[in-house]
């Protein structure tokens, strides 16, 4: 279904259930850099639902774009209207939406390298990197993380295809998207000339081990 649609239908629902519009505004957000759904200069996939839906509410949205989990700071810490990408049970002292979008989670790992993963348990004795936060959100990592041979989380996760071409770590826990756009990237700038210290054009491997992972907004008024 188009965003138009889906607008066209959130708006229609309003009406029936006689919901009072909120008075158009500006309304500033803070989100996280996670290209390509997310970028520093605030367009992406996520950016284009967050902007559209609310631009059918009169709204003009401009968001303030931070690393991930910083964005959660921030929203406690500073005056921004909303935050974007927060798990449901997230308590910022806001107010939450529904769920607007799905990330799904799983390893990457180069190809070749190791047996069909099918669970976490496939990543025992094995160096892993995961964006930050990940022990926390993600289903059953935790528990698991005690037999990793090594587990690092790391707030930019473009190092995470450097580690995992560079064959410094065995497997990434990110986003399928995600961690596809920075590869993407690695092998633009190989393609552009620069000299990198490792081949970005290994074959990588994707399984989606984990349930997608919901997400919603949380705005600081009950009206917004």
């Amino acid at each position: 279904m188009s965003l138009a649609r889906k607008s066209v239908r959130t708006l229609a629902l309003c009406a029936l259930l006689a919901l009072p519009p909120a008075q158009a505004r500006d309304v500033t957000i803070l989100a996280p850099n996670l290209p390509p759904m997310m970028y520093a200069n605030g367009t992406g996939h996520e950016a284009d639902i967050i902007r559209e839906t609310l631009a059918a509410c009169g709204h003009v949205v401009s968001f303030t774009v931070q690393p991930f989990v910083r964005h959660w700071t921030q929203f406690r810490e500073g005056r921004h209207d909303a935050v974007t990408t927060v798990p449901p049970s997230m308590d910022l002292g806001g107010f939450h939406s529904v769920t607007y979008i799905r990330y799904q989670n799983g390893i990457s790992m180069l190809r070749g390298s190791s047996l069909p993963l099918r669970t976490l348990a496939d990543l025992q004795g094995k160096s892993v990197i995961a964006f930050k936060g990940a022990k926390d959100i993600l289903p059953g990592l935790k528990e698991a993380i005690p037999s990793f041979s090594r587990y690092d989380e790391n707030t930019e996760q473009l190092i995470h295809s450097n580690l995992l071409f560079a064959k410094r770590a065995d497997a990434v826990i990110a986003d399928g998207l995600i961690f596809a756009e920075h590869n993407r990237q690695l092998r633009t700038s190989a393609s552009a000339g620069k000299k990198l210290p490792f081949d970005p054009s290994q074959g990588v491997v994707f399984s989606a081990v984990f349930p997608a992972t919901p997400y919603t907004m949380v705005f600081r008024t009950a009206a917004l």
